[in-house]
């Protein structure tokens, strides 16, 4: 007589009447996506308690996604999440700058500033896409460069709607170093800053990563993942005046990329 666990798992390799799809599929991946939203180590109970799946059905799936290497079992029994998913999240990331490009390119039509597109990637900006300026003088930022979103207007744009103690959390972590000697550098000043950003909808960078260079910044809204477009440009050129004007094309534009990201998944 078959055990009910062998039923299960029989039922789990099933379509769904919902999505046509695999129902196991979709809950491993599920489970994937609840242990990224808790920090990336969970236990058992935590993900059952999450999921509302059974304990029996979330340690199968957990065995198959730590054979496959996508999950890692630590020594106290909890799991967290595993090294080959860094090697998707890198393709991903570079397929995402690829479908945005041309949104950014637009941006530098109808602006004349390079424009960026941005991801938080843990406590860190990673750049992952860019579209320079025709201007002789124009801003580099070099795709896969690093820093830390204290002092950037992408930076404040992802974590505006972060809740104040993650954002302070996150501070504390990376430290406030000084790119430029107006650098917001105290996590009451920063934590102002996001207040401008949500009164006013765009972040901006005043010469606090680099002197000379202002960019203005809004997110990517219900991105994939949390991103940001920005214009970047000389001070002279990109100021307070020519903002009331670029501000409204790079929220159309972002609110574009992120109906086309949207339709890059599968309905």
């Amino acid at each position: 007589m078959p055990t009910s666990s062998a039923s299960t798992t029989d039922a789990s390799a099933k379509p769904t009447a919902a999505s046509g799809g695999v129902q196991s599929l979709e809950r491993a991946f599920d489970l994937l996506e609840r242990m990224a939203d808790a920090g990336g180590e969970v236990g058992l109970s935590e993900l059952s308690a999450a999921s509302g799946l059974p304990l029996p059905t979330i340690h199968r799936l957990m065995r198959t996604l730590v054979a496959c290497g996508y999950v890692r079992q630590q020594p106290n029994r909890r799991y967290s999440l595993g090294p080959r998913l860094i090697r998707l999240g890198e393709s991903a990331s570079r397929l995402l700058g690829t479908w945005a490009r041309p949104y950014l390119a637009r941006l530098v039509e109808e602006t004349g500033e390079t424009a960026n597109m941005a991801l938080l990637d843990g406590d860190e900006i990673v750049y992952v896409a860019q579209v320079p300026s025709k201007h002789s003088m124009r801003m580099f930022t070099e795709v896969g460069r690093r820093v830390l979103p204290h002092s950037t207007g992408v930076g404040k744009a992802l974590l505006a709607y972060t809740p104040a103690d993650e954002v302070r959390a996150l501070l504390s972590r990376t430290g406030m170093p000084a790119a430029t000697e107006k650098t917001i550098t105290t996590p009451e000043g920063f934590l102002e800053a996001l207040e401008q950003v949500r009164r006013v909808g765009y972040a901006v960078d005043d010469n606090e990563q680099e002197i000379g260079v202002r960019c203005l910044a809004v997110s990517v809204p219900n991105s994939p993942t949390a991103a940001a477009i920005s214009i970047s440009g000389p001070a002279g050129r990109v100021t307070e005046a020519v903002a009331e004007s670029f501000v409204p094309i790079l929220q159309g534009v972002a609110a574009e990329l992120s109906v086309a990201l949207a339709n890059q998944s599968p309905a």
